[in-house]
């Protein structure tokens, strides 16, 4: 079965505010209050979503700060299900104790 590749929150907000409201990196990343290559490096994908970066894009995109971090967090797992290997990994506990 072929997994969902979940885009990276730059990845979207690219496609969704930036493109299509035309606007710079340099001019989103000054009403972000943040240096122009630290949202270029969001944007490529090649800088996470942190807690503050959420807060500031909630005020500036709107979406809770939440659902930016859950955006990265879907990423990241689906990232790291495609080269971890389980295999070798063994149940600890599989039943609830009563």
């Amino acid at each position: 079965m072929t997994m969902y590749n979940p885009p990276h929150p730059g990845e979207f907000i690219n496609a969704t505010y930036i493109e299509p409201l035309h606007i710079s990196l340099r001019a989103a990343a000054v009403k972000l209050d943040v240096s122009p290559s630290t949202f270029s490096r969001l944007i490529k994908g090649d800088a996470d979503v942190s807690p503050v970066m959420a807060l500031k894009l909630c005020k500036a995109f709107g979406r809770s700060p939440e659902s930016w971090m859950m955006m990265q967090a879907e990423h990241e797992l689906w990232k790291a299900r495609k080269k971890v290997n389980l295999d070798r990994v063994t149940v600890i506990y599989s039943t609830l104790h009563v």
